[in-house]
């Protein structure tokens, strides 16, 4: 077989093999992997059902996940199209926290993030059993964080432990996973994940922020602009477009 032959043979396989890739999709993806197969087999059926009891349309195409840092919750809000309100599926526990109110500036400071990041990485081999990485460092971490050590790899994942990252338990990042990974099944590439320090409309938790921005106005500017974004998700159930200045810091258009 001449040389020409040779060569035309490897491309046509190397396209071949190509097209079959294209075809596997995410979730199929996901599936080869056991612990991930298991999840889909043990948690399917159950999710299907509570989608069903709360009038929500399963599996959902678009997802976004609140979280709150001094209230130690994570919120699961579903829709299935760009026009659509979202609608709350679930809270889950935040089950373990370190750092304080405040967001991430520097590698090794223990601070869980606050601010607009979205769903990276899909992690079905962690050590913490399931995870979804954050885009931290996001555009206005870059500009505002430690330029050198900014710090890294901040995650929702199960285990209940955490030196940064927002912890659920094993079972809970089942389900969160799971519906993410219909969501970007479903083309939603970008899977928003806003990390707030607390719940505005709770007093108590008002209260405690108020406090910890008393002798620091640059924290108490960011937390006002990040109450926007809350308010008026609240209102519309819609996320507001955000933005980032030349300064770093957030702009909301609504």
């Amino acid at each position: 077989m001449s040389v020409k032959r040779i060569l035309a043979t490897v491309l046509s396989l190397l396209m071949f093999l190509s097209f079959l890739n294209a075809q596997i999709s995410f979730i199929q993806e996901q599936l080869t992997i056991p612990r991930i197969e298991q999840v889909f087999r043990s948690k399917e059926d159950t999710l299907k059902k509570q989608f069903a009891k709360n009038k929500l349309s399963f599996p959902p195409k678009q997802v976004y996940l609140r979280s709150f840092k001094y209230d130690s919750e994570l919120e699961v809000w579903v829709r299935n199209s760009n026009v659509d309100s979202f609608k709350l599926f679930k809270t889950y526990k935040v089950c373990a926290l370190s750092g304080s109110l405040g967001p991430k500036r520097v590698e090794g400071d223990f601070q869980v993030p606050e601010g607009f990041y979205h769903v990276n990485i899909f992690n079905p081999k962690s050590v913490y059993h399931l995870s979804l990485g954050i885009n931290y460092p996001n555009a206005s971490d870059e500009l505002l964080s430690d330029s050198i050590k900014p710090g890294g790899d901040i995650y929702v994942h199960g285990g209940c432990v955490t030196v940064g990252c927002i912890p659920i338990k094993d079972n809970q990042i089942e389900e969160v996973y799971l519906l993410a990974s219909y969501a970007k099944e479903n083309g939603q590439d970008f899977i928003p994940i806003h990390i707030f320090p607390i719940r505005y409309n709770v007093t108590r938790s008002y209260h405690y922020l108020a406090l910890a921005c008393q002798e620091n106005k640059e924290y108490q500017k960011f937390a006002v602009t990040l109450q926007q974004v809350f308010e008026y998700f609240n209102h519309y159930k819609k996320i507001p477009v955000i933005g980032v200045d030349e300064k770093g810091e957030y702009v909301v258009f609504k």
